[in-house]
């Protein structure tokens, strides 16, 4: 048997790395073999599952520069069927790839809108008069470069294994603006996780007053639960209506985790449990 594994492509993108750690993970604990299945966009990996096109997807959830991903968060929501497998931590360097040999001849840079944020400051140190050009994935402006070769105008930021996959050279190792930058992702499937030593969930509350925030987050606060992450995105159904990701420390086996989660749905009016799973540090 193997595994079907949908992710962001084209081939030597970070989420492609992320998902070959994965596959080694599986390879390496269950014996199972898998088959990467490369997509255009975010949201088409997470589709993929929810119809059955691939067993799991690896998407970028959160980076520890600019936040979330929040593409991710949204079509989570919106598809009900899907469910996080485990997450991933993977460590991030970008570089400048050109042909050009020096700064002063670059005058385009291209690359996925995260990684360009994640550059910003550098960019307007080394690179300050350049036209920045968002592309849906890291790697997608590599291959237009290798059609014309000849072209040291233009540069790109991807990853060094980007780097040796399409011949390119590296004229900046290390481009982005904090050294520690780092990844985090959910392998999400279609089974439920329930084992594990987080717990990711999303709720919408009954009525936009005071205290309906407070209200669910006290289950929490009552038995000294911890929460590691707290964000709202937008209902997208009128200004001002929010719903709300949180992540927990704990394992739904435990009393009063299990409790918790028994109270919440009194003060919620819509609850996703998302899955209780484990995270895979990648080095």
């Amino acid at each position: 048997m193997r595994f079907s594994i949908a992710h962001l492509g084209p081939t030597g993108t970070h989420t492609e790395t992320a998902t070959l750690a994965y596959t080694q993970w599986l390879k390496e604990t269950q014996g199972q073999d898998s088959l990467l299945c490369p997509y255009p966009s975010i949201a088409q990996t997470l589709q993929a599952v929810a119809k059955q096109e691939a067993d799991f997807a690896v998407v970028p959830v959160e980076n520890s520069t600019e936040g979330s991903v929040t593409i991710t968060l949204d079509t989570l929501w919106e598809l009900e069927t899907l469910q996080i497998q485990k997450a991933l931590v993977l460590p991030i360097t970008h570089s400048l790839l050109s042909r050009g040999t020096k700064l002063e001849e670059i005058k385009t840079v291209y690359s996925h809108p995260q990684a360009l944020a994640q550059c910003q400051k550098a960019l307007q140190k080394f690179l300050p008069q350049v036209q920045l050009i968002p592309t849906s994935s890291t790697v997608e402006a590599l291959r237009d470069l290798n059609q014309d070769p000849e072209n040291k105008t233009v540069g790109a930021i991807a990853s060094s294994r980007a780097s040796q996959l399409y011949n390119l050279p590296i004229l900046i190792p290390s481009l982005n603006d904090y050294p520690d930058n780092c990844t985090r992702f959910w392998v999400v499937g279609l089974d439920a996780a329930t084992n594990g030593k987080y717990i990711s969930l999303g709720f919408t509350t009954p009525a936009n007053q005071p205290g309906a925030l407070v209200r669910p987050l006290s289950v929490f606060a009552q038995r000294e639960i911890n929460l590691t992450r707290i964000e709202s995105r937008p209902t997208k159904r009128s200004l001002g209506e929010y719903l709300f990701f949180i992540d927990i420390e704990g394992n739904a086996t435990q009393t009063d985790v299990h409790a918790a989660l028994e109270d919440l749905p009194q003060y919620t009016e819509v609850l996703k449990i998302f899955g209780n799973y484990d995270v895979l540090t990648v080095d």
